[in-house]
């Protein structure tokens, strides 16, 4: 089976088109009944058969009553389901587990630690709007072979877990953040309104539930991935040290705002902050990349279908050129400049802000190949501990 970047990149060279359809990079779904369905989808709107997400293999399914009660099949999949215990609360959850599983609760319900009081109806429109993006988010990271482990009971060292918050009337708000694998959303994140004015206050052009997950979840792989590894070096050298102090970042962040010219060496101006930041932003604005692309290249988007007439960047502009991934890197990132000046025009034909309100100047071109890499390396790592796993196992 072909990974993720080998897959993605090979069907970027060859013209975009998602020949071939792979779930596990797309977001383009079909029901047994041919009709298009979605990520988030419980039932065909056609057919009304009941859907199933199998995280395993990051698939979209009808499903089938089981032989007992409470389970579920695929036509043509030995195995038996069970639904996701979040399903019928207003988390709406469509993630299946294995109906042997002791377990109630799907990989990615398993992640949360604390939910808001769904007695109160904000809360449980709020919590609905969370978890998808956070579904969005966990299917990525599944995806890209990165590790998914709960600190609620899986893997408390070195696991990753979630308290979604809300504050009492009067009360400081709730901050979202990252520590020590606990990542912290302020649900009224989820309220359109609050988010938006927020999102003016601070001059922010772009602010999004699921940008919070990949910012946050940023932080966590850098303590997983780069910390006390044989990427910090690296890291400082793009990135900068660490080590700086983040309180007096955050001060004078907050007391003297941006740089000037920060835009041609970051991704955004909350990433001048501090590396810390700064890497949080990449890594954020990787996933952004990927994961569009991903859905474009699912839904057959085609290359003679784009008149985008941009410069590409070069092998120059890279941190790492001779890195073995380094062309497919640049096809990836080359096909997204184009794909999003397209996309950005689009959304002004409607009025609206552009879709992505950001430009990638080259520092920020080698930071990116920097958590490619970093990337890359730990979905080899995982697959190595797997093979080692399984030998333990034959063994």
């Amino acid at each position: 089976m072909l990974e993720l970047f080998e897959s993605l990149t090979n069907r970027l060279i060859t013209d975009w088109k998602l020949r071939k359809r792979d779930e596990k990079l797309s977001r383009a779904y079909h029901c047994r009944c041919d009709s298009a369905i979605f990520f988030r989808n419980t039932q065909c709107l056609n057919c009304e058969s009941q859907l199933g997400y199998l995280p395993e293999s990051l698939s979209l399914v009808a499903l089938d009553p089981g032989p007992e009660p409470g389970t579920l099949r695929v036509d043509g999949d030995e195995r038996f389901y069970k639904y996701c215990g979040n399903r019928e609360t207003p988390a709406l959850c469509n993630w299946m587990l294995d109906a042997s599983d002791p377990a109630s609760l799907c990989i990615a319900c398993r992640l949360n630690r604390t939910i808001p009081d769904l007695n109160d109806v904000d809360n449980a429109h709020y919590w609905a709007a969370i978890e998808v993006a956070k579904r969005r988010l966990v299917a990525q990271l599944l995806a890209l072979g990165l590790p998914v482990r709960s600190k609620v009971e899986a893997d408390p060292e070195r696991g990753v877990m979630f308290d979604f918050l809300r504050s009492p009337p009067g009360a400081p708000a709730v901050m979202t953040g990252h520590a020590n694998g606990l990542i912290t959303m302020n649900v009224e994140e989820a309220d359109d309104v609050k988010r938006e004015k927020i999102k003016h206050d601070l001059r922010e052009p772009y602010r999004t539930l699921l940008g919070h997950f990949r910012h946050e979840i940023g932080h966590y792989y850098w303590d997983l991935l780069v910390r006390d590894t044989k990427w910090l070096e690296p890291f400082r050298q793009l990135f900068g040290d660490e080590r700086a102090s983040y309180a007096e970042a955050l001060k004078r962040n907050y007391e003297s705002g941006p740089p000037a010219g920060w835009a041609n060496s970051y991704i955004s101006s909350y990433a001048t902050m501090h590396p810390w930041e700064d890497w949080a932003e990449t890594w954020a604005h990787y996933l952004h990349v990927v994961d569009t692309m991903g859905t474009a290249l699912g839904f057959g988007l085609e290359a003679e279908d784009i008149d985008g007439r941009v410069t590409p960047f070069a092998s120059e502009d890279l941190y790492a050129p001779d890195d073995p991934g380094a062309s497919s890197f640049l096809t990836l990132l080359n096909s997204w400049i184009e794909v999003i000046m397209v996309l950005n025009e689009l959304a002004r034909s409607m009025g609206q802000p552009d879709f992505y309100p950001f430009i990638m100047s080259r520092p920020v071109v080698a930071k990116l190949q920097l958590v490619h890499m970093i990337i890359f390396d730990a979905q080899n790592q995982g697959a190595i501990e797997k093979t080692a796993d399984e030998g333990k196992v034959l063994a």
